[in-house]
């Protein structure tokens, strides 16, 4: 009775067949990226195009390099910037192009700003600042065979100042070149080059130099008192590390070398804490004996002459997956399973490592402990101890998705895998299942969320309302428009979420990234999203936090691509009643489209050179 309420209630949804805005682009389409921000930007036979939600017109159209190839751009994560980059025959010529896709401005191109060569284009985040090397043409004699770094300001694409690497027209037997991503520091650039890193105030003075040649990349303390240089072997598997004083000179002895490429690492009043990742050597035969396997090695390197501090370095047997800083040690939780902790002393502090499933998917604190979500099974661990809170582990097989949230009213966690919805009461740790979940159309759960009035539970085409008890209060399932349809779907939704610094370049955006949160709920998670960003200023990035900020178009409903009477189309579902309260037909078979699911906007490529927009939230 339930069900056929809802099927009737879902007769007066408001239809939209004609888009809110239609957008000519000129040229073939042939990339669509719904960006952080929320402008779609388009990649076109002629260039690249930004379209900006509920506006008249295209944001920008960018046609000055022609066609863009997607491995040539570069959406700049936790900023409003897409980097457009073009490389000329044998590297001899490169192009480069930055352009502030939440306002439509291009604020730098090598062409506009005289750029003959770049050798390096980096952004720098949250100082909004883009950092150029290369040769750049001008005035004075020998200025475009000189090499030269710029400092812009991306809030207005102007030149805050630059500076020459050596004197033009100076003779010199020394050939500079930059040779990885300069370190901006509060008043003076680092820029490492083939003969060493050489700082340079604002007004272009040279503070020093000095012969740490060919670093790949920097970071310092918060305090920029200590700075610390990475650079790959000749052979790319193995990393050396220096730590430079702020005047310049060398604060050890001798570089530090450690096995593999650098995956994560933390500055501590100790030293420095590193992650480097071992690929497996291949070899066969004896040499397999004494050859290196594929894990991860963590090592902690003395601050004042950075000899390795541990006598035994931890072992992994294994990549690791989740790395975090606390007050008594390191956490470290291995993506092939196991977790363990170890002191700053190198001791390790749980009686023994913890064994768990493989794809550790979540480690987080509660009041109980650190709570471990893999996809294999679930529990609460001591974290002084490193013994199970609970009894037993929550286990199930290994399952392909696996979802979580946290029930406040209740306090009880959450899990759904294997087809089964699992209830963790959180203070007794006893765990019971819930239910048995039936999908139509062979679908497993994909996602759990908390309402006011009970569990959702979603797939692509279900959506399920559970009660407290686990009871069904209702089931709305809309069938699949055919498997082929979905070959051209994007995946809009979550393409929002996925973007974030994962490199050790963008550290200085991200200094926390090695702290254990707490678990919350996913409203929470959402709330806490653009956290990243707020340490930068600009009118661009404070809209992007604006967007972060705002409630989530996707919070009170799903949308899910169906066949409708007229055609395959897209319906807006309610979370909280099932009720069907949009339908948009896309009159084509195999439609191609994204759903922004933060600002409530659908994009559809209409042909091949026209974009419909649909405004979810009415």
């Amino acid at each position: 009775m339930v069900a056929l309420f809802f099927s009737a209630t879902s007769l007066y949804a408001q239809k939209a067949e004609v888009p809110d805005h239609k957008y000519e682009l000129g040229a073939k389409i042939n990339e669509m990226t719904l960006t952080q921000g929320g402008t779609m930007v388009v990649a076109t036979n002629d260039g690249l195009v930004g379209i900006k939600p509920g506006k008249e017109g295209l944001l920008f159209n960018f046609t000055d390099y022609g066609r863009v190839k997607p491995e040539q751009l570069n959406f700049i994560p936790m900023a409003p910037y897409v980097m457009v980059g073009q490389t000329g025959f044998a590297s001899i010529s490169s192009k480069k192009a930055v352009i502030d896709y939440m306002s439509g401005k291009v604020l730098f191109t090598t062409e506009s700003k005289g750029w003959k060569n770049v050798f390096t284009c980096d952004v720098m985040m949250p100082q909004n600042k883009l950092v150029v090397s290369g040769f750049q043409k001008g005035d004075e004699k020998n200025a475009g065979v000189t090499a030269k770094v710029a400092v812009y300001d991306l809030n207005t694409g102007d030149e805050d100042y630059s500076f020459f690497l050596v004197e033009p027209g100076k003779v010199t037997m020394r050939s500079y070149a930059v040779t990885g991503r300069p370190l901006l520091l509060k008043d003076k650039l680092l820029v490492p080059t083939s003969q060493g890193i050489i700082a340079k105030t604002k007004s272009g003075e040279t503070l020093w130099e000095n012969k740490v040649k060919n670093i790949n990349w920097m970071t310092s303390n918060e305090s920029e008192s200590d700075i610390y240089a990475f650079t790959t072997t000749t052979n790319g598997k193995n990393t050396k590390i220096f730590k430079i004083k702020s005047n310049g000179n060398s604060a050890w002895p001798d570089e530090r070398k450690v096995k593999g490429g650098i995956s994560n690492f933390q500055i501590l009043p100790q030293g420095i804490a590193v992650v480097s990742d071992v690929a497996a050597s291949g070899k066969k035969g004896l040499a397999k004996l004494a050859a290196s396997r594929a894990e991860s090695k963590i090592t902690l390197l003395s601050a004042s002459n950075g000899e390795d501090l541990w006598d035994k370095t931890p072992k992994t047997k294994g990549y690791v997956q989740h790395f975090y800083i606390m007050d008594d040690g390191i956490l470290f939780g291995i993506k092939e399973g196991g977790i363990n902790k170890i002191s700053y002393g190198g001791k390790t502090l749980f009686k023994k490592p913890l064994k768990t499933g493989e794809n550790i998917l979540t480690m987080a604190q509660t009041a109980q402990g650190l709570i471990y979500i893999t996809s294999e099974d679930a529990n609460i661990v001591n974290l002084n101890t490193g013994e199970q809170v609970w009894d037993k582990p929550l286990k199930f097989k290994r399952a392909d998705v696996v979802s979580s949230d946290y029930d406040k009213k209740n306090d009880r966690y959450l899990i759904t895998a294997d087809e089964k919805l699992f209830s963790i009461d959180a203070k007794s740790g006893t765990s019971e299942l819930l239910t048995e979940i039936d999908f139509d159309g062979k679908e497993d759960p994909t996602s759990v969320e908390v309402r006011d009035g009970g569990v959702l539970l979603t797939s692509d085409q279900n959506m399920m309302m559970l009660d407290w008890s686990g009871s069904t209060s209702w089931h709305e399932y809309k069938r699949a428009p055919g498997k082929s349809a979905f070959g051209a779907i994007l995946a809009g939704v979550t393409a929002v979420a996925t973007a974030a610094a994962s490199t050790a370049a963008y550290s200085s955006a991200n200094q926390n990234r090695n702290s254990l949160g707490s678990y919350t709920s996913r409203g929470q998670r959402d709330a806490n999203f653009g956290a990243g960003m707020a340490a930068a200023s600009g009118a661009s990035v404070a809209e992007m936090l604006k967007r972060f900020k705002a409630t989530s178009a996707t919070q009170n409903a799903q949308f899910v691509l169906t066949k409708l009477d007229d055609g395959v189309g897209l319906v807006k579902l309610n979370k909280d009643t099932s009720v069907l309260e949009k339908e948009i037909v896309l009159k084509n078979k195999k439609p191609e489209y994204q759903v922004d699911g933060y600002g409530g906007y659908l994009y559809y490529k209409a042909n091949n050179s026209t974009i419909y927009s649909y405004n979810l939230n009415n």
